[in-house]
């Protein structure tokens, strides 16, 4: 499961990933973060049975956390199949399939956006 953790120096000071994996044990995968002196955001993905928990302790430390039930989302009557969002997806997110047709690899996606821009149809967008 992917958690959107935002970060903000003054609701908490210190490594929240790290200190989230000690008391917890639960090994956390970062995709994607962007983070300077006062804030950041991360997304990060654990394992489904322990989101909760996961979740639970962040906040507690002081970060806000939102549980992303799914990546981009592709609006199917919308999109056009150009394959715009294919070349600038650093994740390999997007495809074409055999009758040229645009499919997702939902879980590959790490939320960057850049997809969304690429559309010309405006058939991309965030989950929140």
């Amino acid at each position: 499961m992917k958690l959107l953790v935002n970060f903000s120096r003054g609701k908490g000071r210190g490594p929240i990933i790290a200190q989230v994996v000690r008391d917890t044990g639960v090994l956390i995968n970062v995709e994607r973060a962007v983070i300077d002196s006062s804030e950041g955001e991360a997304l990060i993905e654990v394992p489904d049975d322990q989101c909760k928990l996961v979740r639970d302790t962040m906040t507690r430390l002081g970060a806000k956390v939102n549980i992303l039930e799914h990546g981009i989302n592709l609006n199917e009557s919308e999109c056009i199949d150009c394959g715009a969002c294919i070349s600038i997806c650093p994740r390999e997110v997007f495809s074409f399939d055999p009758e040229w047709k645009l499919k997702m690899a939902e879980e590959r996606c790490v939320l960057c956006g850049k997809c969304i821009d690429a559309c010309p149809h405006k058939a991309l967008t965030l989950p929140l």
